[in-house]
């Protein structure tokens, strides 16, 4: 479980070990990342994402939490859109006539 203080680690160090303190975020530890002593960022798991995050964040924070399916890597979209067809007037025509 999370603890009350947080950790900090140097840069090399979250580089050597990233996988270990990705699992302590995982499990709802906050890691303070330092470069040269000094603090830059903060790790934490998606699901504490704040309101003001990046569009990005928040739609990770909502595929970790089964809200939306992010596409795979590599994967192609298909973006072909299919005609709508209709009995009746065109738009065109109806458009026109309101026009008139």
């Amino acid at each position: 479980m999370a603890t009350n203080a947080m950790l900090t680690v140097g840069i090399r160090e979250l580089k050597n070990r990233l996988t270990y303190y990705l699992r302590l975020t995982h499990k709802g530890e906050h890691v303070v990342v330092t470069d040269h002593g000094k603090p830059i960022a903060i790790l934490h798991e998606l699901t504490q994402v704040e309101a003001s995050a990046s569009p990005e964040e928040r739609l990770a924070a909502a595929s970790t939490e089964g809200m939306v399916r992010l596409p795979r890597p590599g994967a192609s979209l298909n973006l072909k859109a299919q005609p709508i067809t209709h009995k009746g007037r065109s738009a065109s025509e109806i458009l026109l006539e309101d026009r008139g």
